[in-house]
């Protein structure tokens, strides 16, 4: 099969669809890659790594575009990109498409079939593709919470683990999943005051077996989030409906209430952020103000350690990979059940019931599709 790997354009995206040892595997299994020039560039992936590795370098995303018959990118494609798709082609990668409707209108246009990492399941129905980067971003939402607090930043003035005499930072997560128990790990190194909320009691449950009174964990209802949240110096919105809208768990009122100078980092803001002022920012442009609370709402955060997390989502999405390359996209969303668990778009049609729900759009299931591919 013809991989092909574009250069991503979303604003400050540095991580890269495959990295050079991943395109050596493809290669070795007799496939033929194309690799935009500069695509891994910015992350210490040259040209020459990736002709080292076998892959073919040409000079613009539509070479790519205009050849591969299977697209392996991080982020959801840009407005250029979804205009080249192809209806022959598959798309693998990131897309988030419940709150994003002009996404899902040009790749029901383009025809192609689209698969969407952060839907793919295991057999313990967890999200593969998801857990690195929610995993990076747990960690990172504790960085830059601590950054946005300190005074230049808008925030409080507060240092997250305070010092000798000075009490430190009170943190409140919301959501004990991935990026959850990634942000208590770090929130809990530097030393904050942490609550965890969530309504499943196995996952407090297992978040106090391995913190014990480092944290606290309460289940998670309206009463008890708007107790936590007008008290935190730091909010983490961590919620996560599989290919769901995130709901909306902090409204505007009770941000109006929050102390001036505290920070909310909406992690969930990929699928329309879990706070009601939350919007997309940018890394370039990260930050604002709503009521004198500094809202931090990059929708993708793990763009900013970008080796990292190429290197970590090339560890879950490889094996992957390779199956669809192997078996062609049909036969291996028929025979991997977690794989079509992905499918989203295909052929013009929605496959995500989440996503028609959401937009109010026809639906069929991924299974009705598989002899349309």
């Amino acid at each position: 099969m013809l991989v092909g790997i574009p250069k991503e354009i979303k604003n400050h995206e540095y991580r890269v669809g495959l990295t050079p040892i991943s395109v050596q595997e493809l290669i070795g299994h007799g496939h033929k890659v194309l690799v935009e020039t500069q695509a891994g560039a910015a992350i210490g992936f040259t040209d020459d790594d990736y002709k080292a590795a076998g892959a073919e370098i040409v000079n613009s995303a539509k070479e790519v575009f205009a050849s591969a018959e299977l697209i392996i990118k991080v982020k959801e494609p840009q407005v250029i990109e979804r205009q080249m798709l192809r209806s022959e082609q598959t798309l693998f990668t990131y897309l988030h498409l419940a709150p994003d409707a002009p996404q899902t209108n040009d790749l029901i246009v383009s025809g192609a079939t689209c698969i969407a990492y952060e839907m793919v399941t295991d057999k313990d129905g967890r999200l593969p593709l998801l857990a690195p980067m929610s995993e990076v971003a747990g960690r990172m939402s504790i960085q830059a919470g601590a950054h946005c607090l300190e005074k230049y930043c808008g925030g409080r003035g507060v240092l997250l683990g305070g010092v000798p005499g000075v009490e430190p930072a009170k943190v409140v997560i919301l959501g004990g999943g991935v990026v959850g128990a990634s942000a208590a790990a770090m929130a809990v190194g530097m030393g904050a005051d942490v609550v965890i909320l969530d309504r499943s009691i196995d996952a407090l449950r297992r978040l106090d077996a391995h913190y014990g009174n480092r944290i606290k964990t309460v289940y998670s209802t309206s009463a008890t989030i708007e107790e936590h949240v007008v008290n935190a110096d730091l909010v983490i919105g961590g919620v996560l409906i599989p290919g769901a809208t995130a709901p909306k768990l902090i409204s505007r009122e009770l941000v109006s209430r929050m102390k001036s100078g505290s920070v909310i980092v909406d992690v969930a803001v990929d699928q329309g952020g879990c706070v009601e002022t939350s919007h997309p920012t940018t890394h370039q442009d990260p930050v604002f103000t709503v009521d004198g609370v500094v809202h931090y709402c990059v929708a993708n955060m793990p763009g900013a350690v970008a080796r990292t997390s190429t290197i970590a989502l090339n560890n879950a999405t490889l094996p992957f990979v390779l199956e669809l390359a192997n078996k062609g996209t049909r036969r291996a969303l028929d025979e991997n059940p977690h794989l079509l668990n992905g499918l989203s778009v295909c052929r013009g049609v929605v496959t995500c019931e989440h996503v028609s729900t959401a937009q109010g759009l026809e639906y069929r299931t991924p299974e009705s599709m598989l002899r349309e591919i």
